[in-house]
């Protein structure tokens, strides 16, 4: 029978250290340098190791940062409105937004053109950053009416989230959902904090409040990160 290979035994001590706790989600594991010394394995040996785990999602590879135990990916019911801060609290996570621009603006064609002929001349237009155990996970760009939501850029989102806002002035009457994996643009991938040109799930949804359209969101997350998840009798 073969001797196991090193970088399987790398492995194992990785995953040992997972299993018994001693390294915790978030956590950020040994340096190449740190496996060498404690291990006597080449650095190329644990580079393999350490490299099959980040695909396996075991571990996950920050640039400038190091390298961390994966946490679960984030989970969301694709056909409901959930408060992202909400489902973050829901895993005993804390969240943390940033808000990264509020303005009044006009909307260009493809923002308008979800709010019919008849839309304002000026939308409320919000970016948000949601961040789990300050972490990102969303990049919430959301258009708002301002007929639907007149006190919109008033509100502290750093404290409460546009989700909560617009349920509490805007009852929904209609939601529509457009789901597709994309290659973010370079401000969404720095927000994420993920490399350039990184898989990124986009969710854009299309709500309506009143018999009016009310809003407009991309909710961006990286795709390691997150997923969609659902259970539907038939």
């Amino acid at each position: 029978m073969s001797a196991q290979p090193l970088y399987e035994r790398v492995k194992d001590y990785v995953t040992e250290r997972i299993r018994s706790g001693e390294w915790r989600p978030g956590a950020r594991v040994l340096s190449e340098h740190e496996f060498v010394r404690e291990l006597g394995v080449s650095r190329m040996t644990v580079n393999r190791a350490v490299r099959e785990l980040v695909v396996a999602g075991v571990l996950s590879r920050e640039p400038g940062r190091g390298t961390y135990v994966a946490d679960l990916p984030a989970a969301s019911q694709p056909l409901e409105i959930r408060n992202v801060a909400a489902d973050i609290q829901s895993r005993g996570h804390v969240h943390r937004a940033v808000p990264v621009r509020l303005e009044s603006t006009a909307a260009p064609p493809d923002v308008a053109s979800h709010f019919g002929t008849g839309a304002p001349q000026q939308l409320f237009h919000s970016v948000i950053l949601h961040l789990e155990n300050d972490r990102p996970l969303e990049v919430e760009d959301r258009w708002v009416n301002p007929v639907v939501a007149p006190d919109y850029l008033s509100i502290d989102f750093a404290t409460t989230t546009p989700n909560e806002h617009l349920m509490s002035v805007a009852p929904l009457e209609r939601v529509e959902h457009v789901v597709r994996a994309i290659g973010a643009e370079p401000t969404i991938d720095h927000l994420l904090g993920i490399p350039l040109g990184s898989p990124v799930l986009l969710i854009e949804r299309t709500t309506w409040s009143r018999g009016l359209p009310a809003s407009f969101a991309r909710l961006h997350h990286a795709g390691s990160r997150f997923e969609l998840r659902g259970v539907y009798d038939v």
